[in-house]
């Protein structure tokens, strides 16, 4: 083996992370505040979901749990199963996926691309036990030689956040970040994010971003768990607390609505030439939102989950958005360069 060089990593897992952490700049004027969004979209994989992917092969292969040629299951929104499906593929294991037949198509799609076993099933509430996270964890007891990966209560989840994402956005930002705004799933890019920072420094804001539909914003702003509404975006938002979220710091939450989130996407990609996902949105408006809140002068960091690529069926077909009782939004005039 020759001498290992700078720049060089080790195949698909080192290069996970490392991800750049991007100053928005037209909303940055437009608030007074730095805005960043962490690049998370240029994971190998292409979402922030191959950090929690990769903490979570790396716990159960050091526990002895998942052994050579086992198989991996998960009941996800997308995302994660398809950094597992990578992380399998490259580390010699089967990928099992369940996935509620509510995704994107492309999601889908690229999921049997990469070559898991999909299985789509329909959606329905957490409570219900066919529910998709509760029925992995079932066809994982079922299958001989396989782990459950459980991606919203498996805490190294949050760990690989804490572990990697957080000490990135402190380093990147020379310790300068004032607020921490994510929208939540599984809870553990959120939690492990705001723990860490919190830890480096208990005067960072963590503000969590919710979409109507979930739960999460009644639940961090009365105690009480309650929805109202309901949201195009996959992903995020939550009926119930996870062990990733459970106690987890938050100071503040904004709830944004889909209107807003897509204007937000859509802002992005004609001001800044980032093509982003829909969860992005709901991060970016409520980081807008608590920048209004503090006042100029702040830095204020989310997270660009993914690319728009996996929801160009949806968020940027006027048709779609029609079908939902949503406007695709235009460009009021010709959008320069920002600077």
């Amino acid at each position: 083996m020759g001498a290992v060089h700078p720049g060089i990593t080790e195949g698909f897992v080192g290069a996970v992370g490392n991800t750049p952490l991007i100053r928005l700049h037209a909303l940055s004027r437009l608030t007074g505040c730095t805005i960043l969004g962490k690049a998370e979209f240029m994971n190998p994989g292409g979402s922030v979901k191959d950090r929690a992917a990769l903490g979570i092969l790396q716990e159960a292969e050091a526990s002895g749990e998942l052994q050579p040629g086992g198989t991996v299951v998960e009941g996800t929104a997308g995302n994660t199963g398809i950094g597992l499906t990578h992380l399998c593929n490259a580390r010699g294991y089967k990928a099992l996926i369940v996935i509620p037949d509510t995704q994107s198509a492309e999601k889908i799609g690229l999921l049997r691309s990469l070559g898991a076993e999909v299985r789509t099933v329909p959606a329905v509430p957490y409570r219900d036990p066919n529910n998709y996270v509760r029925l992995s964890g079932r066809i994982a007891e079922e299958t001989p030689g396989a782990v459950w990966a459980n991606q919203f209560d498996n805490l190294a989840n949050r760990r690989a956040h804490f572990n990697s994402t957080g000490p990135e956005i402190w380093q990147q930002t020379g310790g300068q970040v004032d607020a921490w705004v994510a929208a939540t799933g599984t809870g553990g890019t959120y939690a492990g994010v705001a723990l860490y920072l919190k830890q480096q420094n208990p005067k960072v804001r963590c503000v969590l971003a919710d979409p109507y539909g979930s739960a999460l914003h009644s639940w961090a702003t009365s105690g009480t768990l309650a929805s109202e509404g309901s949201s195009v975006t996959e992903g995020i938002g939550n009926s119930r607390v996870t062990a990733n979220l459970e106690g987890a710091p938050i100071d503040d939450a904004v709830r944004i609505d889909d209107q807003l989130a897509l204007e937000t996407i859509y802002q992005l990609l004609w001001q800044e030439g980032l093509f982003l996902g829909g969860s992005v949105g709901i991060n970016v408006a409520a980081a807008v939102e608590t920048a209004r809140r503090m006042g100029p002068g702040h830095t204020i960091v989310t997270v660009l989950c993914d690319s728009g690529d996996r929801y160009r069926s949806r968020l940027y077909d006027a048709a779609w958005l029609a079908g939902k009782g949503l406007s695709q939004p235009e460009p009021a005039q010709p959008v320069g360069s920002a600077q």
